[in-house]
Order: C-alpha cells, then sequence, then structure tokens
C-alpha cells in the first residue's frame, strides 16, 4: 500500500521525442499517461528539431501540449525545454519508447509528502521485443536504458535515477540550471550520463535533500531487436564509460563514481560467481567484457579530456 499523494502538489509530464520512426512506441507512452489513476494537470511533448513529427503529434492529440525543443539539438536541451514549459510543482519525465504503469504518477508523487525530497524515480522493466538474449545478464539493464540487478528493492535513497522513469521538483531544476548540453543521447547515439551529473549537482546544492528510489513505481521500456545485440551492448558500454569520464570531470571522482565502485566491487563478482555455479559461461562472459570495455571507454575519456580544447559555454 502507497501513501496518498499530496492532492496540493500538480504535476507536468514531459515526453521528449525525435523521430517518427518511434511513432507506436510514442501512442503507447502518451496514452499510458492519459490513462494514469492520478492524471498529471499536464502532458507535454517536446519535439526535438523534427517537425513532421510535431504537426503529426498536434493533429493527432489535441490536448496534450506540443512544444518545439528551443536549445541544441538532444536529449537533454529537448528536456530543458519542457521543464521551462512546464507549470507543474513537479515534472517527471518518460521515455518516449517506455509506457507507465496505471499507478506510476500516483507512486511518485506520494514521495513528495517529504519537503526534503527533491526527486523521485522509480523502476524501468525492459520489455524486450524477441526475448531476453541468453547471454545479456540483468546486471547490464542499463545498457538498454532499464533499472539493473543491484538497485535496491524497497524504497531507499539513490545518487540518481534512470532517465526513462524519474521526477523533480520543477522550481529546483530550474534554479540548478537543468541538464547539461554537452551530456545526453543525441539521436541514436548511445551516450548519456545527463541524469547522473544532474542528480550530483541537485544534491551538491542541497546537501540535506534526499533523492528517492521507489520501485513501485513501475514503466515498462520497449527494448527492440538492434538493442539486444552485443555490437550494441559493446557500443553501449563504451560509451557509459566515455560519458562517466566527462561527468567525472564536472563533478570529481569520488561522487561521480561512489555508486560504480560498490558496483564493481560486490554486484559484479556475486553474478558472476553466481553464473559460473550455473555453469552459464555466456553470461560469465558477458559480465567481464561489459566491464572490461565501460573501463576502457572511462580511460579512454579521461585521456581525452586531457587534450587541449577550445572554451566551450555548456548551455
Amino acid at each position: 500500500m502507497t501513501t496518498a499523494p499530496d492532492a496540493r502538489t500538480s504535476l507536468s509530464v514531459v515526453i521528449c521525442a525525435y523521430t517518427l520512426d518511434r511513432w507506436d512506441d510514442l501512442c503507447a507512452a502518451v496514452d499510458s499517461v492519459r490513462g494514469q489513476y492520478r492524471p498529471p494537470e499536464e502532458l507535454l511533448l517536446v519535439v526535438d528539431h523534427c517537425p513532421e513529427l510535431a504537426r503529426r503529434a498536434e493533429r493527432q492529440w489535441p490536448g496534450v501540449r506540443v512544444v518545439r525543443n528551443e536549445q541544441r539539438r538532444g536529449l537533454s536541451g529537448a528536456r530543458n525545454t519542457g521543464v521551462r514549459a512546464a507549470r507543474g510543482d513537479v515534472v517527471a519525465f518518460l521515455d518516449d519508447d517506455a509506457a507507465a504503469a496505471p499507478d506510476w504518477s500516483s507512486r511518485l508523487l506520494a514521495g513528495y509528502r517529504d519537503p526534503e525530497v527533491l526527486g523521485v524515480g522509480g523502476l524501468v522493466r525492459p520489455r524486450w521485443e524477441t526475448g531476453r538474449p541468453g547471454w545479456f545478464p540483468g546486471e547490464f539493464d542499463w545498457v538498454v536504458g532499464c533499472s539493473y540487478h543491484g538497485l535496491p528493492e524497497r524504497p531507499a535513497a539513490i545518487r540518481n535515477f534512470t532517465g526513462a522513469n524519474m521526477s523533480f521538483r520543477r522550481a529546483e531544476t530550474v534554479s540548478a540550471g537543468g541538464f547539461r548540453l554537452d551530456l545526453g543521447r543525441i539521436g541514436t547515439r548511445p551516450v548519456g550520463c545527463e541524469e547522473t551529473e544532474f542528480c550530483l549537482r541537485l544534491a551538491a546544492r542541497h546537501p540535506e535533500a534526499v533523492l528517492r528510489y521507489e520501485p513501485a513505481a513501475v514503466v515498462h521500456h520497449h527494448v527492440p531487436p538492434g538493442r539486444a545485440t552485443w555490437a550494441y551492448f559493446r557500443a553501449r558500454c563504451y560509451a557509459e564509460g566515455r560519458s562517466k569520464a566527462v561527468v567525472a570531470r564536472h563533478t570529481g571522482p569520488r561522487p561521480a563514481l561512489a555508486s560504480e565502485r560498490r558496483y564493481l566491487r560486490h554486484t559484479l563478482p556475486s553474478a558472476v560467481l553466481r553464473s559460473l555455479r550455473r555453469a552459464d559461461l555466456r553470461s560469465a562472459g558477458a559480465l567481464c567484457a561489459g566491464t572490461g570495455i565501460t573501463l576502457l571507454g572511462y580511460t579512454v575519456g579521461r585521456a581525452a579530456l586531457l587534450l587541449p580544447r577550445p572554451a566551450r559555454s555548456q548551455r
């Protein structure tokens, strides 16, 4: 049983989209928000520099606020545009290829009854279009934008959220400056960690604040066949390492890698041992390879950041 949300807390839901190729997924995402037991005060669809998608969405959903990304192309700019356009006390983000459970919004809002909570994020379950590959370990579900084995199974304070299912108090998000434009996905390029950097920055500004993980707030994330391949796994692990190097540069390596150290010391070794006990050599190999590739990406990213580069504004 969940604590009832505060009826005085208004909610804006932001979905960011960039292509017509994911139209069916986008329709499912919009329908899931409109079907919430506790409907949000507004639903904003931020279209990332795709005029044809914006026009089609306006025709399809007259009651949805369709907003054009007013910043640089990419997910971070689209999210910032959504935050600035939103009117709610809380802004929740849902990916355009994810569908929220009917009680999602109420589960998120219940966390904000505590005034020290600045953000609430939930569980992201993979919905494999062609089934989970036998070699793909749950500890690496972050590769496909989902919650991974090793996260808390009960409500708990957490360092950062998974981008497909997160929410923040809007005023604090605006005050903190939103998401960095030098991080975040652009089109299909598998880079990220803008959520990690933003959560770390928010926590640094408000040391007493809480970012709450609520696993009962569930969304189902579509995983197409192209993401169930070794090639995607390899590319995403490498990009994660490169992105973490950028985050560490902005926030310092200690806060940027605190969760990763626990993951490397406890979660992954335990997973490898379980795989070996089951004689599941494919999963054990994927765990070891994914770890090595991610560390390689981080090392290359750190080295690249040491090279001189022209000064560039983050926004």
